[in-house]
């Protein structure tokens, strides 16, 4: 197993920039220890990083993603991150099934909208030809 990964290293592997990681570091997310100006990551902070880019895909925010990396190292320990990311994640299924009832009555008004302007269309179209003649 590697001891030490760098900055690039880590970048290229999952598709972000330095300025990312960075960000991710001044946010305590990550801490990398240093040799000179380089930073060299662990592989605990590789998996950290990992984490938080499921987290962010899945929706939840960098506080909800702190406080479940967090939530491993502390008491109740990794049972308790577990009952508290089964929390989040039902949390965050309701608020997208929320989300997805809502976009669903917004295609059922744009349906019936729409099929009243194709009427409408349909009926001005059939009164201009009566008219011509």
């Amino acid at each position: 197993m590697q001891r030490y990964f760098t900055i690039t290293q880590l970048t290229q592997e999952f598709d972000i920039t330095t300025r990312t990681l960075r960000f991710y570091e001044a946010q305590g997310l990550v801490s990398p220890s240093r040799r000179g100006r380089q930073r060299l990551y662990t592989p605990g902070d590789r998996t950290r990083i990992k984490l938080i880019l499921r987290g962010k895909r899945l929706g939840f925010s960098l506080n909800d993603i702190r406080e479940i990396i967090e939530m491993y190292a502390s008491d109740p320990g990794e049972t308790g991150q577990l009952k508290l990311l089964l929390d989040r994640i039902a949390a965050r299924r309701e608020e997208l099934l929320e989300k997805q009832r809502d976009i669903e009555l917004t295609l059922l008004e744009l349906d019936e909208v729409e099929s009243g302007a194709r009427a409408r269309i349909s009926e001005l179209g059939t009164r201009l030809s009566a008219e011509k003649v």
